[in-house]
């Protein structure tokens, strides 16, 4: 053994104590810590050839790197939707680094930590008020989860047209209809070679609305009868958090056959909500749900869950299956993850999940939803008492989608974003809502409080009067 790795195993109970220490001052004062950072390191390009050790390397970083990580699970980093990271949610997830598991069979062959995925699903299921009758995996974000989705989605076309795609190549003529899908989701149709060209935009509801017309959806179905069609619908669009007619969508899948993809990657969590269940009722008749745990669950990054119908496990097979591997059995018949998704080495995600439900429960996870809303409204009626503020859209449930009010240039609005999150006390992100320049604030980490969301309205305040008066 290395004589340094040897003198470390013997020394792990202090070195992690350290990590420990530091990592217990970084949340302490999560709350002072810059949301930006405009430093950049000077990066190395040469490895020494003996290292310096543990101790060394956390050192190096604290020398180099600390100071310059920003304050991204903080309660005033709105940029993104973004979550914070629970004490449960830390330990579950370092104790997946600890133990080191890839979670993939439920038999006992080699490590059963499939099963705390599984029991996590089952769990998930239920904060949702999903039936029982989905299969889900975890996967490292929802750009992966919509990809895994639709992948099976693919296999269906395929089946459909008469094709096995996961072994005969994609088909032409795949039709994926949508209305305001998120960036991810059309990221993945490329990655599965169906290409944005196939994309079919649906109009959108009349009024401040992003949400799919119904009417309209149905009137491209009938006209289409024989084509076999992937519908991308949304449980909160980026900007406004609008949510699409579940229950409509629900009764034309009675009438048309078409595949039901739901992209609820934070919108989702409207079901844990005590007063927003009814934006997502219908979606359990869905074929396949994307959910970002490391968003409003706020667990750390990489942890999204999928769940597909389990009636199309076996096309979920078909297309992820490990063929020519026969060290893995038989797909068939012995469960395997890495059967079901697009990995075959991945990490215990699920155990921060896990965690987090067991610590928390409904109730736990329901005041975290119901706080953010909260927030958000707060935020959004500071925004309309404001003279020199407007909504874009309603608060519908924890994004403001706002800009400048009368504003003479649209660059404005970029100035002011740029000075504001140059304060380091807040961070946002710009965007384009019907071709209006504007910002979007996104609560969903649990630290945040109504005190985060004053400072931050006061904050603006004077931002745009300094701009105002020429400093």
């Amino acid at each position: 053994m290395n004589a340094l790795l040897k003198k470390e195993s013997e020394e792990v109970s202090s070195l992690f104590e350290l990590i420990s220490t530091q990592s217990t001052a970084y949340l302490s004062e999560l709350h002072e810590r810059q949301t930006t950072q405009s430093q950049v390191p000077l990066l190395r390009t040469k490895l020494d050839q003996s290292g310096v050790g543990t101790l060394g390397a956390l050192t190096q970083f604290n020398e180099r790197f600390e100071s310059l990580m920003v304050g991204s699970s903080g309660p005033r980093y709105w940029g993104f939707v973004t979550g914070g990271t629970t004490p449960a949610a830390i330990a579950g997830d370092w104790l997946s680094t600890v133990y080191d598991q890839n979670p993939q069979g439920l038999q006992g062959q080699g490590d059963v930590s499939a099963n705390v995925e599984i029991e996590a699903v089952q769990l998930l299921l239920d904060l949702f008020h999903l039936p029982p009758d989905f299969f889900g995996g975890f996967v490292t974000g929802a750009t992966m989860s919509n990809f895994t989705c639709l992948a099976v989605a693919r296999q269906w076309v395929g089946k459909q047209l008469g094709i096995d795609i996961a072994k005969q190549g994609v088909a032409k003529g795949i039709k994926v209809v949508t209305a305001t899908p998120h960036s991810s989701s059309i990221k993945s149709l490329a990655l599965l070679g169906i290409g944005s060209s196939n994309v079919v935009k649906i109009n959108i509801e009349v009024g401040n609305r992003e949400a799919i017309d119904v009417v309209a959806l149905e009137h491209y179905l009938q006209k289409n009868p024989t084509e076999p069609v992937i519908l991308i619908s949304s449980a909160g669009t980026v900007n406004t958090v609008d949510f699409d007619d579940f229950k409509a969508i629900a009764k034309l899948k009675e009438k048309y056959s078409f595949w039901w993809h739901i992209d609820a990657a934070f919108g989702g969590f409207a079901a844990c909500s005590s007063h927003h269940q009814h934006l997502v009722e219908g979606w359990e008749h869905a074929d396949s749900i994307t959910i970002d745990c490391h968003k409003w669950f706020n667990v750390p990054y990489e942890s999204a869950v999928f769940f597909v119908k389990q009636k199309h496990s076996l096309l979920q097979v078909e297309t992820f299956q490990n063929s020519n591997a026969p060290y893995l059995g038989n797909p068939l018949e012995n469960f395997n993850y890495l059967n079901f998704l697009p990995e075959n080495s991945r990490r215990l995600k699920a155990l921060s999940v896990w965690f987090s439900l067991i610590a928390y429960g409904q109730e736990g996870i329901r005041s975290i939803v119901d706080d953010n809303i909260n927030h958000a409204v707060q935020f959004g009626k500071g925004i309309e008492r404001s003279l020199d503020f407007e909504l874009l859209a309603p608060v519908r449930l924890n994004t403001v989608c706002f800009t400048l009010r009368k504003e003479t240039n649209p660059d404005e609005v970029t100035v002011f974003l740029k000075t504001l999150n140059a304060t380091g006390k807040v961070f946002m992100t710009p965007t384009l809502y019907k071709d209006r320049k504007g910002i979007r604030a996104a609560f969903v980490n649990w630290r945040t409080t109504t005190d985060d969301v004053n400072l931050v309205l006061g904050l603006m305040n004077e931002v745009i009067n300094q701009l105002r008066n020429g400093h």
